[in-house]
């Protein structure tokens, strides 16, 4: 049996005592640190985010420079190729749908108007040319949420097949008893959101139910960020994995509606939209029908896609250890370019996520800078179509290239702070794996704290490739931005970080600019360096903490090998 919970927390309990002491963490040499510079980084930005790469969509020449630029910066670092056939490309099947829609609502006996996609944004994820909802009766199901756990159903035994539901973003607010100003802790994690709030899981669930066509109604500050995203990710192509029928059991429809359409819909129904999401946060709601209908046709046209996760590898200097892998993320791919559009066209996504990706670039060179490799073997992947559901890195966790059992951790970068120094070091999800209690040495050495995500309420431990390995049992860790930025004053950090989200975030207008300012991406870097040597060296794997929602899955698979 390995010995790896208490080795892990007392290794992590030495490095912060040593350095509150005012010792520093035992530190990577030099030479790889150093390695990691602004230049190199901005550097590998500018090339990745550059109009030529289109946005980097999946299947297009934008994935294909960017798969050929990033094998090549792998080859010349002398990395090995990452997939056990000699290649440093594993293959991900993408089918590509893009949807010609039309939707029509009547509520109360009147039309409303629903222009695409202005007032909602409707796909179908199943792999036929056509799909037809037709004047289906039109249920309000709450948050769209059933949680044994919490004693919580928002279905009530309902029958909602072949109807059209709405539902509300995020998790149930359950306000606190003992402060009805804040969410209760004790359901669905209080401010921070669980899966149950994510669209994935609303639509794996009115899959499951046998609804026709599920709408999330939007609402930008319960989601964290404004309908244009929503619009500009989900109006053009979108991908899915290609897995064999063709998705047929996915609801005929999956969609968004904007808030002021929402409320039209219930107040030509007789309700008020306050009212029933006021209904909606209460364990004994039920579902509520509406005076409405709902129709939609759709028009796909299919293409079927081999898309590529870039995949290298640094093996580990021991012969034993050496069979079991650290793998770091991020993700290489963006939206990429949108011909109707009047002036800019190109998402470049020079933040999102050209950054990290960049990153993944620095942190293998500097491995190769290191005296020695690390006993374990080092995976650096860069995954595909993140931005279509997470899609690449899904692909690796059900299709691993190296077993679950052996790879100890995943570290992921999604879009690197390009805005300074920080005092702080988010860690999103906090409380998640013992991954913490060893970065959190680390950090104390570099002069800084850990700290948890300033907005749990958006869900970001869902929402990137991390997520994937999570899944399937394999402790996961991202970092996020600080948010205590050095020289500047309190709260410049989340302000920068808002005006990104509201300005840039999935828009054209995510390019480099000249005042990036890289030494937080580096300092944050040379962090992950730190850690990943120290977890690619110790004896013990690194565990989910107790209330993890993971933990069960990886005991089981580690006892499985036992």
């Amino acid at each position: 049996m390995r010995t790896r919970f208490l080795a892990v927390v007392v290794i992590a309990a030495a490095l912060a005592a040593c350095a509150m002491q005012g010792a520093r963490a035992p530190a990577a040499p030099s030479a790889a640190e150093a390695s990691i510079t602004a230049d190199e980084l901005l550097a590998h930005i500018r090339v990745l985010s550059s109009d030529k790469f289109e946005g980097r969509a999946p299947g297009t020449p934008g994935e294909e420079l960017t798969v050929a630029y990033l094998t090549e910066e792998f080859r010349k670092l002398g990395l090995q190729p990452g997939n056990p056939d000699g290649s440093y490309v594993q293959d991900v099947p993408l089918v590509g749908i893009t949807g010609t829609r039309t939707a029509q609502l009547t509520s109360g006996g009147k039309g409303m108007r629903m222009k695409f996609p202005d007032d909602y944004v409707a796909l179908s994820r199943r792999v036929t040319r056509s799909v037809a909802v037709r004047d289906s009766d039109v249920v309000f199901v709450g948050y769209g949420v059933v949680a044994p756990e919490y004693g919580w159903d928002d279905y009530k035994g309902v029958d909602v097949r072949g109807k059209t539901i709405v539902m509300l973003v995020n998790d149930p607010a359950v306000p606190d008893p003992a402060d009805p100003a804040q969410l209760d802790p004790k359901v669905f994690n209080g401010r921070a959101m669980t899966y149950y709030g994510r669209w994935t899981y609303k639509y794996e669930i009115a899959a499951e139910k046998g609804a026709a066509a599920a709408l999330i109604v939007h609402e930008t500050g319960p989601a964290g960020y404004p309908y244009e995203v929503v619009s500009g990710s989900w109006g053009r192509e979108n991908f899915d994995i290609d897995v064999p029928g063709g998705n047929m059991d996915r609801a005929a429809v999956e969609g968004w509606i904007t808030e002021e359409r929402a409320r039209k819909l219930f107040e030509l129904s007789g309700h008020s939209f306050d009212a029933m999401k006021q209904a909606a946060i209460q364990r004994d709601f039920k579902p509520v029908a509406l005076k409405a209908k709902a129709s939609f046709t759709i028009k796909n046209k299919v293409r079927r896609v081999k898309s590529k996760n870039v995949v290298a590898r640094l093996d580990g200097a021991d012969a034993a250890r050496k069979n079991e892998y650290l793998v770091y993320t991020a993700h290489w791919d963006h939206l990429g370019r949108d011909p109707d559009l009047k002036g800019a066209q190109v998402f470049n996504g020079a933040h999102d996520n050209a950054s990290g990706t960049a990153g993944l670039l620095e942190l293998a060179q500097a491995y190769t800078k290191l005296a020695a490799p690390p006993q374990r073997s080092i995976v650096f992947l860069a995954v595909t179509a993140e931005e279509k559901g997470l899609l690449g890195s899904r692909w690796y966790a059900q299709n691993p290239l190296y077993p679950l059992t052996r790879t100890v951790a995943n570290i992921n970068m999604d879009g690197l702070s390009h805005w300074g120094r920080t005092r702080d070091v988010v860690v999103v999800g906090k409380g998640q794996s013992t991954l913490e209690d060893v970065l959190a040495g680390h950090v104390a050495a570099q002069g800084r704290e850990v700290a948890p995500d300033p907005t749990p309420e958006k869900g970001s431990y869902y929402r990137s490739d991390h997520f994937e390995f999570a899944k399937v049992g394999v402790p996961a860790l991202y970092t996020g931005r600080g948010v205590q930025l050095i020289g500047q004053p309190e709260g410049a950090g989340q302000q920068r970080i808002d005006e990104y989200v509201s300005r840039d975030y999935h828009k054209v207008s995510d390019e480099v600019r000249p005042d990036w300012e890289m030494s937080g991406a580096v300092e944050h870097l040379q962090l992950l360096l730190r850690l990943g040597i120290d977890v690619a060296n110790e004896p013990a794997y690194p565990e989910w903490k107790d209330g993890s929602e993971f933990k069960a899955r990886r005991e089981a698979q580690l006892k499985a090998t036992e």
